[in-house]
């Protein structure tokens, strides 16, 4: 599984990632965690508010910091 969190360093950004990682421990699973935080690589996902979390491939959220239950909900549709 491949996880993104994109945003430029705000604490909205960074305590999204921190959830994602917190979520992932609570489900006991293993994923590829990625911080995208270069503006280029975040208009590809087509992402215009921050921060945006792209699990898969697919963006999920944006413009929300998701609650780690909001992430497991996610994840699990992905698994």
């Amino acid at each position: 599984m491949e996880i993104k969190v994109l945003g430029m360093g705000c604490s909205r950004c960074n305590q999204l990632e921190q959830n994602v990682f917190n979520a992932l421990a609570e489900m006991d699973l293993a994923a590829d965690v990625e911080k995208v935080e270069d503006v280029k690589k975040i208009m590809e996902y087509k992402v215009m508010a921050m921060p945006g979390l792209v699990i898969n491939g697919k963006v999920k959220s944006a413009g929300r910091e998701l609650k780690p239950e909001e992430i497991k909900r996610l994840i699990r549709e992905e698994i």
